[in-house]
């Protein structure tokens, strides 16, 4: 079947962070920084669905560990990302010779917000699915069935790029075309991914 639309995932894909924050993140407490990120990691995962507001989560957080750290400057490194122009035009030449492109990302409403309202991915795209209005996320197979009733198309004829194997699999699951890719192996290994799937890139 042809490929007539192709959903991004958005970090590692189009996006890659411009600080090591994860680094920054521990040092919000005088020790165990490694178990205080794992801590936010999992205090977000809920407000990835939408079921929690993210400042509040990460506000207990910092009260149980006794971090002396604001909730704005704990934030703060949430917004430490840049979409790589290459691949943001590349989406465009898609869109321009069209081929329908969507934005397809675990986002909690925060980042969500810098991302759509802050920093225009919304126009790059046909649509965007952030999990935290679907209230649904990747790798649940109910996620790819929310976008593919959304957008009418139908799954042999969408293309997935993430850079994480569970979330490919879980849109191979629904018989989405996907493939792994991340931005660490060059742009041109996602343009020669792209045309292995006979879609009309340049480059």
């Amino acid at each position: 079947m042809t490929v007539r639309t192709v959903l991004f995932d958005a970090d590692g894909v189009i996006q890659r962070p411009t600080f090591d924050w994860w680094r920054r993140l521990g040092t919000l407490v005088p020790a165990n920084g490694a178990a205080f990120v794992e801590d936010l990691m999992a205090a977000e995962r809920p407000a990835l669905v939408g079921k929690i507001d993210f400042r509040e989560a990460l506000g207990d957080v910092l009260r149980r560990w006794k971090s002396t750290a604001s909730i704005a400057e704990a934030i703060e490194p949430w917004r430490w990302f840049v979409a790589v122009p290459e691949v943001v035009e590349l989406i465009q030449s898609l869109r321009a010779a069209g081929i329908e492109c969507h934005l397809a990302t675990n986002q909690q409403a925060y980042r969500r917000a810098i991302m759509q309202d802050e920093r225009g991915y919304g126009a790059w795209f046909d649509r965007t699915f952030y999990s935290c209005d679907l209230g649904l996320a990747k790798p649940d197979p109910a996620y790819f069935r929310e976008i593919l009733r959304t957008i009418d198309v139908p799954a042999s004829e969408v293309l997935f790029i993430d850079d994480n194997a569970a979330n490919v699999a879980g849109a191979q699951s629904v018989g989405i075309l996907a493939e792994l890719y991340d931005l660490s192996s060059g742009v041109p290994a996602l343009i020669d991914l792209l045309r292995r799937h006979d879609l009309p890139v340049r480059g």
